[in-house]
């Protein structure tokens, strides 16, 4: 049997983002998880330590093993919240933040917030601006509208806590870099992906569920074929 495939969002989105993908993985055993960061309510959001949690109870839930996909903001508390789950057998960073102990998503993009992000600090938390061009660069007009539309507060905690474990440390991990990304420079992806055991890249913005679902599915059934097979002995 396969293992599940968990899908985890990025900042300002929610599952919801990833339907276009889970109708191209009909064949596997797909699921999504919420992060409590992101969501309408601004005084309601959680942080990146309550996604962790999230992240770890949605794997925790399946009878079996797991291949998760982190989406950018997503990468982070998938490596704090995966690190000794025993059923976790591949993680995907797909132009996602593979960060190490002790560093947050704010350090890490040099530690004052870009351009595109409204910063309400008082109130806790980020909204995007200029989503159009930032997130969904190749996707179709109609989509990104629709997209844009269902965008949600980010708590602005989430960008700051550090982490305290590295999943990636001890299960086999794959980057995707997405080449036309206007969210997270290719530079950028790339010193991340020198934390990974393989990379790979696609030609895409920063939402290829989005604008390559077919081509993203197969990046990601390879995947879960892959850490279904046993490894040979040392």
């Amino acid at each position: 049997m396969a293992p599940t495939l968990v899908l985890v969002h990025g900042a300002w989105h929610g599952p919801w983002v990833w339907r276009r993908l889970v109708d191209e993985l009909a064949d596997l055993d797909t699921r999504t998880v919420v992060l409590p960061s992101v969501g309408a309510d601004a005084e309601a959001l959680g942080d990146m330590y309550s996604d962790a949690a999230a992240v770890r109870a949605a794997v925790a839930a399946v009878d079996g093993p797991v291949v998760v996909c982190a989406h950018s903001y997503g990468g982070v508390p998938v490596s704090e919240g995966l690190a000794g789950v025993s059923n976790v057998v591949g993680l995907v960073y797909l132009a996602a933040f593979q960060l190490d102990v002790g560093e947050s998503l704010l350090g890490a993009v040099g530690g004052s917030a870009p351009s595109w992000w409204d910063v309400h600090r008082s109130e806790g938390y980020v909204d995007a601006l200029r989503p159009f061009e930032t997130f969904y660069g190749d996707v179709r007009p109609h989509t990104a509208r629709g997209a844009v539309a269902r965008l949600s507060h980010q708590a602005l905690a989430a960008f700051e806590q550090p982490l305290t474990s590295a999943a990636w440390h001890t299960v086999p991990s794959t980057y995707v870099v997405c080449e036309y990304d206007a969210a997270i420079p290719v530079v950028a992806q790339e010193m991340m992906a020198h934390n990974a055991d393989r990379v790979l890249r696609m030609r895409s913005s920063h939402s290829p569920f989005l604008s390559r679902p077919a081509q993203l599915a197969g990046v990601l059934r390879a995947e879960v074929m892959a850490a279904s097979r046993p490894t040979a002995p040392a």
